[in-house]
């Protein structure tokens, strides 16, 4: 019986050339919001909007082009690695698009006695349980505010930067296992050991 080659853009012993099918990720325009513009130079993507002025380069096998208000994203070749980032390309394409629209924006809890947060200038401190108080340098491009001394949000335009802003912050304290003291996301379920108990 003769097997059928799965890989996209290639030919098979059995001489098959099986073609990789479209990305439903990737074939999907981008709608270029009022008020952000939008530069294309080869595999280079700029945006500035209301939030800021981005940059993206992509990898040369996805082409970018811009018709009436929207960004297309095309594979350059009929690779198996072409069709590999031609959603991730779009999805990137497309974090830039929103970031200088509109933003990103994470929140995070403070979980425990005596547990707080204030923000003064550029520098983000943490009072968690420890001897000392934990200082976090806030980078260019990302805001946090804090409400109620024990809610942070973190916001910028570039989602990257405001996702790994946040996960150094939960580092600082991770939420321990049988209370679920510590810094966490909003939302986020901790699951909870059961503690030791004496003998009956």
């Amino acid at each position: 019986m003769r097997a059928a080659a799965f890989s996209s853009g290639c030919r098979s012993r059995t001489g098959l050339h099986v073609v990789a099918k479209e990305s439903r990720i990737g074939s999907k325009p981008i709608v270029v919001p009022k008020g952000v513009n939008v530069d294309i130079k080869g595999s280079v993507l700029k945006a500035k909007g209301p939030k800021g002025e981005l940059q993206l380069t992509l990898t040369p096998l996805v082409t970018l082009e811009q018709t009436d208000g929207k960004i297309t994203l095309k594979r350059a070749e009929d690779t198996k690695q072409a069709a590999a980032m031609h959603g991730l390309s779009r999805t990137l394409a497309s974090n830039i698009i929103v970031g200088v629209s509109e933003g990103f924006e994470k929140r995070m809890e403070l979980v425990g006695t005596g547990y707080r947060a204030s923000v003064a200038g550029n520098e983000l401190t943490l009072n968690l349980g420890y001897s000392k108080p934990r200082v976090l340098a806030v980078p260019e491009g990302i805001k946090v505010a804090v409400e109620k001394s024990t809610t942070l949000i973190v916001s910028g335009a570039d989602k990257v930067a405001v996702g790994d802003f946040c996960a150094v912050t939960r580092r600082q304290r991770p939420p321990e296992p049988y209370k679920g003291k510590g810094v966490r996301y909003a939302g986020e379920i901790i699951k909870l050991k059961e503690g030791k108990t004496g003998k009956k």
